[in-house]
């Protein structure tokens, strides 16, 4: 999966404004595990299991801010 540095899939927390995780992904808000580290990956499959819980339904975002 080709990734490149122009979008992020970011999980806003739910209780701590401007709190969130990012990850870099495709225009779909694929990400692709084999490119994060460790601790990245990590930190996204927590973000994915605590959806509803602990963050927000992920948005793909252009890494200038706009949203898709």
């Amino acid at each position: 999966m080709p990734l490149s540095d122009d979008y992020e899939l970011r999980f806003e927390s739910l209780f701590q404004a401007g709190r969130a995780l990012a990850f870099p992904c495709n225009a779909q808000g694929g990400v692709s595990l084999d490119a994060l580290s460790d601790r990245a990956r990590q930190n996204y499959l927590f973000a994915r299991a605590v959806v509803g819980r602990e963050y927000a339904m992920p948005i793909v975002l252009r890494c200038g801010g706009a949203r898709d």
